[in-house]
């Protein structure tokens, strides 16, 4: 029960984060006032996180995880490695362009120390790219640079510049509809330009 409470008591506390990042900015956002919108104490949010990085870092991790075991689970056995790229290209852009992944962001850039940049790296695109990068290896005979050249290219597609858009506010979050679209024309493009089937 008490495990049940913290893990609450813990989604509470990213609520208002995410809901103070969203008002008033990441450097306008206190550690005091997330305790106070999540009905913490302000000792409890400093013993759990050591400071506000350290709990944004940790709301970065718990993002990156969610997309970790999305794209893990649209992997399949039976799936090829094509079919596995036409699920995974949707689920990937809806999260990317996800309110909360903006939100962090956003607050990544208004991080002076460049902390939570290297933190979004690393638990994002440092974990995320290679598992794309092994897909299209596994699509046909090319070496490793091909495949980095080939899933590079994908995401350039897929992504383009939508996220800094969604973070400059000039850009609505897109329905799914655009999102399938969007994700089709990506993986269409990328074969047409290596030439695979």
């Amino acid at each position: 029960m008490r495990a049940e409470k913290r893990r609450q008591k813990k989604q509470d506390i990213a609520e208002a984060a995410y809901a103070l990042i969203e008002e008033k900015g990441y450097l306008g956002t206190s550690m005091l006032a997330i305790a106070k919108r999540a009905k913490a104490s302000n000792e409890t949010l400093y013993n759990w996180y050591g400071d506000k990085q350290g709990l944004f870092k940790e709301l970065i991790e718990q993002n990156a995880e969610q997309v970790r075991t999305l794209l893990q689970n649209s992997t399949h056995p039976q799936c090829s490695p094509e079919q596995t790229l036409a699920k995974l290209g949707p689920i990937l852009l809806k999260l990317l362009l996800s309110e909360r992944a903006i939100a962090l962001n956003r607050a990544a850039a208004a991080d002076p120390t460049g902390e939570l940049g290297h933190a979004l790296s690393a638990a994002g695109r440092e974990t995320v790219f290679p598992m794309i990068v092994k897909l299209f290896s596994d699509l046909g005979p090319m070496d490793n640079d091909q495949a980095l050249e080939t899933a590079q290219t994908y995401l350039n597609l897929l992504v383009g510049d939508q996220q800094i858009r969604r973070a400059i506010g000039t850009l609505a979050e897109p329905t799914s509809a655009e999102i399938d679209a969007r994700a089709d024309k990506a993986m269409i493009l990328t074969k047409k330009l290596f030439n695979f089937s």
